[in-house]
């Protein structure tokens, strides 16, 4: 029996790294080829070797041609590679048909992706959502697991008359299934009850701005998390490296109760099960009123990442949010003619460095434009002699100017149509 196990226990994985590249984007095949090296590098394994395919049409039983395949087994032995790596979603198919011309591990683009945000969760919900995505995957893979063992055939098998028996793979693999059915809806129960929670906790923060950080991975958003919050947010130079939201209060001078929550980086192709799984986590970017899209301005494929981004949002739901760009990383700017192009296209946007501050303050400004367009000046007024709702209208609006008649409170105050909504239900104040 082949040895075509996904892990070997080694620190790293001797890997060929097959690329499929289509014949018009050979532009993009140096930056494809890098961008899967680091992912492979993430996922522990090593590149020994690259194949490489100008692929117009995927061939349908091997997704590559024979004469590829050939060479791909050819570059598995010479090099001892214990797996080759597709930068593509194959099918359960063509994986097994891989396997069986290159006698080792085939995995898929999304099976290395799942493989990468197992090793990066470390919350149980991340946990969760990770182990719900990889069982969904590997739902379609299970026959693939038990072909080694023969179909049995015992006669007389009883009330069937074909004097046929399900063999031992055969059970194992019915056995299987249900297994995994059933542990699919015990992690969806259990997500959707934490998803349930996490937008009841978002939607509850009516009080704050809120404001989320998108970006493609390892764009700098936990780097300026930290420029910005000083919340002490993990921000390492690898991809993938946030997985679970973290929010920290955003002080803004005259605005208060400003919320930013940095959220897991996204990635071409995403797969979709991992969008599904993760649903908790992305409320933050739903139910989010701003978004900060930071985009990694020294990345020579600036354009398929920032496209990526907006694929998700749009799949997710949060297509409608307004969004500030935020070009990344200008200390290292991969073309300034290029950069000054994205600044014109985007009217909200931004070029800052998180690591060394600079156009922080910019950014910062821009926020607060952002927050002052959507409030409007109004006068409230209040008996003198309530401190508790004196204390509530000055944590909840900016006081421009305050007054007193009689025994009234009249303070002028920049408010939101939320928070006016709040005031007018309040049978003891007046909104004029």
């Amino acid at each position: 029996m082949k040895d075509l196990s996904r892990s070997t226990g080694q620190a790293t994985i001797p890997v060929v790294l097959m690329l499929t590249v289509p014949p018009d984007e050979r532009e993009l095949e140096k930056e494809r080829e890098a961008e899967m090296r680091s992912l492979l590098d993430t996922a522990g394994r090593s590149v020994v070797a690259v194949c490489t395919q100008h692929l117009q049409k995927p061939v349908a039983g091997t997704y590559i041609g024979s004469g590829k395949v050939e060479e791909l087994a050819g570059l598995v032995e010479d090099n001892g590679a214990q797996q080759v790596v597709f930068d593509v979603q194959l099918s359960p198919r063509q994986q097994r048909n891989l396997e069986e011309e290159v006698d080792c591990a085939v995995l898929d683009y999304d099976e290395l992706i799942l493989d990468i945000f197992a090793r990066n969760a470390r919350t149980s919900q991340a946990m969760l959502a990770v182990e719900l995505a990889q069982s969904e995957y590997d739902k379609a893979r299970l026959t693939r697991m038990w072909t080694h063992l023969d179909r049995q055939t015992v006669g007389g098998a009883s009330g069937t008359g074909s004097g046929f028996k399900a063999g031992t793979g055969e059970k194992q693999i019915e056995i299987d299934r249900r297994l995994v059915r059933k542990r699919i809806q015990d992690l969806k129960a259990k997500l959707k009850e934490i998803a349930g929670r996490k937008d009841r906790a978002v939607r509850s923060r009516t009080d704050a701005f809120n404001i989320a950080l998108v970006g493609y991975t390892n764009a700098g958003k936990s780097t300026l998390m930290n420029a910005l919050t000083k919340a002490g947010v993990l921000a390492e130079d690898r991809l993938f490296a946030t997985l679970d939201t973290r929010t920290a209060q955003l002080f803004l001078d005259r605005f208060h109760n400003v919320v930013l929550s940095d959220t897991v980086g996204f990635i071409r192709n995403l797969p979709h099960t991992l969008i599904a799984s993760f649903h908790a986590t992305l409320a933050e970017v739903r139910e989010a009123d701003l978004l900060l899209h930071v985009v990694d301005a020294s990345s020579s494929v600036m354009e398929s990442q920032i496209a990526a981004v907006e694929e998700v949002l749009v799949t997710i739901g949060a297509e409608g949010v307004p969004v500030i760009m935020v070009f990344n990383k200008v200390d290292r700017c991969y073309s300034k003619t290029i950069l000054l192009a994205y600044r014109r296209r985007y009217k909200q946007s931004v070029a800052i460095s998180a690591l060394t501050g600079e156009g922080l303050d910019q950014l910062k400004e821009l926020i607060k434009a952002n927050i002052a367009s959507r409030s409007r000046q109004v006068q409230v007024r209040f008996p003198l002699t309530d401190g508790a709702l004196d204390a509530f209208v000055r944590s909840r609006a900016q006081v421009t100017s305050e007054a007193y008649e009689d025994d009234q409170a009249v303070l002028t105050i920049d408010a939101d149509d939320r928070l006016l909504a709040e005031l007018k239900a309040n049978p003891h104040l007046v909104v004029c």
